[in-house]
């Protein structure tokens, strides 16, 4: 089936179950209502065909006429909605139903609701939005428009659904919809006590809520509760008798709690009773894909979009499959790299031994190895890696871990240094590794923080380090505590609140590896894995509660940080945010030349204040320049060094550290640089040959020969020279066979290239083994 279907289908269908709000008026004659409402309800019960024999029928009587009251344009438009999956002139026909209701009488809310619900579902934020907040100007406090717009939040990413679901319920407490939303958004936020009890609550209300009756039966089955989970399940069985929805529910708050295998498991129970549901299928498929289990996932993907071919999530995840299948694939050892075919040899050539590496020291640390292969996709295009994640284009994050399926933008995906691809590997392998060990049931928050922390041990400057604005968002309060720090990822509250809250959560890994020992992070994933919740964990291997840890972590990171604290408080200035280290840089950027002394006082003096800040905005990357402007090579490397040996994105300060090493005869130093750079871009053949050169000359081969074969991958623009260079490494090392096999190759291409004639001859008689070859 072709799955370039214009945008615009996409644009229109219903979000959800109706708003199902009362007129504001006494209502018009509507010689559907009853009609309508019993169509609704077969399709709430899973009765397809009855449901669509309904709706036929309205829309049949519809069409036959012209003169209708706005109750009863809305409710043919209820009933093109029933006919719409997959149906882009029903779906069209709904919107234009609705707009007759609309017009017919302006103070029809519900059709008004209705659009916005009808926008929402064909992934339409901005005219979703528009159509409840035109509800909201005539009712400001009109609880099912107010849960719209916290669904559109929801939609379109913002921290600010929950707040708005909350005015839902100040309009009507009682509001069993918005109980049960809140409730989804308790359980996605892993608060499963606090789900539980809303979803109880939206029961109380209205017990025939599947909705509700789905998030009590997910946080049961999440917490491992036998009882209300098969209870929860009997009551949805009683409203829909093959339920489908029930489990596609289970499975998608399996999904974002990580636990992808049971989901593949939850969604085909799900297809098994509604072949026909499109959310199972697509739930399923997604979920395979995410296991590895890429055939399959396909298969079911395809029979989703078959289904309906509007969705776009599963148009565009089929389409990266076909992207997908011009990938080359690299397997070696416990790995298998898929990435671009002009990429993946480059990449792999480095990014295999690094993983081989994390693996070994992983698997020690956390006392558990994930299934191999672990397989590693690398996306050239930063949308393309979005899509196999969430199956939308416009995700911030650099990489994402399934489990044994990693995926992540390709350096050249992004602006040179604007990441460090091997910190990004060494990352999310390490969630391979947190998510396994503890069954999938660590929270987010937590696992994010011991790949931050992994990240630090590695060396090379890897892993967030504290900034001026992290410090300012501690004085400020606007970091969470511990206890609530999963709502800084799922719901932050402002842009750099996601940001913030990695390098939060690898210090409180940090202060309880400190202060507690070694074991007590793998202890914390063990205890996620028998089955207990944050606090119980806390208590089990910290033996503090959640607000001891608050606590605690506050005290420990006053006294970690309590120096530059106490520089970005107090402020005098304009800008009290800063306080007087951004008093002090701000002061001495204007003096850097035409009085470059009177600029160095300033910028130690800020030194002084914030001795460990390494951002290249900072006093120590200024005051290298100064160094080097006056050739004290000596002060500029120890300044450089305290930036490259923190930042993990720092390209010019290891270019300049590798330029002033190399100037001194520091090879080991240079190689040290050099190897910096090419964990934030590998592309530069040149830089390549730099370092195999050095490295020969240190007697390592390994890495010179490495070297040539990535100044060849990288695409240099004299290619022969290039292969000439890596069959000299290779005889130097030894691998005299090596040496004349891509001596041979080259002059087949060749002949009459000269010094590979010459280098060639030399190695007439000579035997030798492959030394340091790959």
């Amino acid at each position: 089936m072709n799955r370039c279907v214009r945008s615009a289908m996409f644009a229109l269908a219903l979000f959800a179950p109706s708003t199902g709000c009362a007129q504001e008026r006494p209502a018009p004659p509507d010689r559907w209502r009853a009609a309508i409402l019993q169509a609704e309800s077969a399709a709430q019960r899973g009765d397809r065909a009855d449901a669509t024999q309904r709706a036929s029928a309205i829309v049949r009587a519809y069409q036959q006429g012209s003169t209708w009251s706005t109750t009863e344009h809305t409710s043919a438009g209820r009933a093109y909605v029933l006919l719409g999956t997959g149906d882009a002139a029903a779906t069209r026909a709904a919107l234009a139903a609705f707009d007759r209701a609309i017009a017919a009488d302006s103070g029809n809310l519900e059709a008004q609701r209705r659009v916005g619900a009808l926008f929402l579902d064909k992934y339409n934020a901005p005219d979703a939005r528009a159509a409840f907040e035109a509800v909201l100007r005539r009712r400001a406090q009109d609880a099912p428009a107010l849960l719209g717009l916290a669904r559109v939040e929801e939609f379109e990413g913002r921290g600010t659904a929950l707040a708005t679901a909350r005015r839902s319920l100040m309009a009507d407490p009682s509001y069993a919809d918005a109980l049960a939303f809140v409730a989804g958004l308790q359980l996605e936020g892993e608060a499963y006590d606090s789900a539980t009890v809303t979803a109880q609550r939206a029961l109380r209300a209205d017990s025939t809520s599947l909705a509700a009756w789905s998030v009590l039966g997910a946080t049961a089955w999440l917490a491992g509760d036998s009882a209300t989970y098969q209870h929860a399940l009997r009551a949805a069985t009683t409203l829909q008798p093959a339920p489908a929805t029930f489990y596609t529910a289970i499975a998608e708050a399996a999904v974002r709690n990580r636990r992808y295998a049971d989901a593949v498991t939850l969604a085909e129970r799900a297809v098994a009773l509604d072949a026909q549901s499109v959310q199972a299928w697509g739930v399923l498929g997604t979920n395979q894909l995410r296991t590895g289990r890429m055939t399959e996932g396909q298969t079911s993907l395809d029979r989703a979009f078959q289904l309906d071919p509007f969705n776009l999530w599963h148009k565009n995840t089929l389409d990266l499959l076909d992207k997908l299948a011009g990938f080359r694939v690299i397997d070696e050892g416990r790995f298998r790299v898929v990435a671009p075919a002009e990429e993946a040899e480059l990449l792999a050539m480095y990014v295999i031994p690094l993983l081989e590496q994390a693996f070994d020291s992983l698997s020690k640390r956390y006392g558990y190895a994930p299934p191999t292969p672990v397989r590693l996709e690398f996306y050239r295009q930063h949308a393309d890696f979005s899509v196999r994640t969430v199956g939308l284009a416009g995700l911030g994050a650099l990489g994402v871990s399934f489990g044994s399926l990693l995926a992540m933008d390709t350096p050249s995906a992004r602006e040179r240094g604007a990441f460090n691809w091997g910190s990004t590997a060494w990352h999310e392998l390490t969630h391979a590794f947190t998510l396994g060990a503890s069954a999938h049931r660590v929270p987010r928050w937590l696992s994010e923080g011991l790949s931050v922390l992994e990240e630090r041990r590695v060396g090379r400057g890897w892993g967030a380090d504290v900034t001026v604005p992290y410090l300012v968002a501690m004085t400020t309060g606007k970091l969470r505590p511990i206890s609530q720090l999963n709502d800084g990822f799922l719901r932050p509250r402002y842009p750099e609140e996601t940001m913030y809250s990695y390098y939060l959560a690898s210090l409180f890994c940090e202060m309880v590896e400190t202060t507690t020992g070694p074991a007590a992070l793998p202890a914390m994933l063990v205890a996620y894995r028998d089955g207990l919740g944050t606090p119980a964990v806390f208590q089990r291997v910290l033996r503090m509660s959640p607000t001891q840890v608050d606590s605690t972590f506050d005290a420990w990171t006053a006294k970690k940080f309590a120096l530059p604290l106490a520089a970005v408080r107090g402020a005098t200035s304009a800008d009290s945010s800063g306080g007087p280290f951004v008093a002090a840089m701000r002061a001495a950027m204007p003096l850097l030349r035409a009085r470059p002394d009177s600029a160095r006082v300033l910028l130690e003096r800020a030194q002084q204040m914030f001795p460990g800040y390494s951002g290249d905005d900072g006093p120590a990357w200024y005051l290298a320049q100064i160094a080097i402007a006056a050739h004290d090579t000596t002060r500029a490397l120890t300044l450089l060094t305290q930036i490259t040996s923190r930042n993990e994105t720092a390209w010019e300060a290891n270019v300049q550290e590798a330029a002033l090493r190399e100037a001194r005869g520091d090879a080991m130093g240079t190689m040290a640089a050099l190897d910096r750079l090419l964990w934030i871009a590998p592309y530069d053949d040149v830089l390549h040959a730099r370092f195999a050169t050095l490295a020969a000359s240190q007697r390592d081969y390994r890495t010179a020969i490495r070297e040539r074969r990535a100044a060849i991958a990288a695409q240099p623009a004299d290619l022969l020279a290039a292969r000439y260079e890596l069959a000299d490494a290779l005889a130097q090392s030894g691998d005299v066979a090596g040496a004349r096999r891509e001596l041979l190759q080259l002059l087949e291409e060749a002949p009459s290239f000269e010094k590979a004639q010459a280098l060639l001859l030399s190695l007439r008689g000579r035997t030798g083994t492959a030394g340091g070859t790959r």
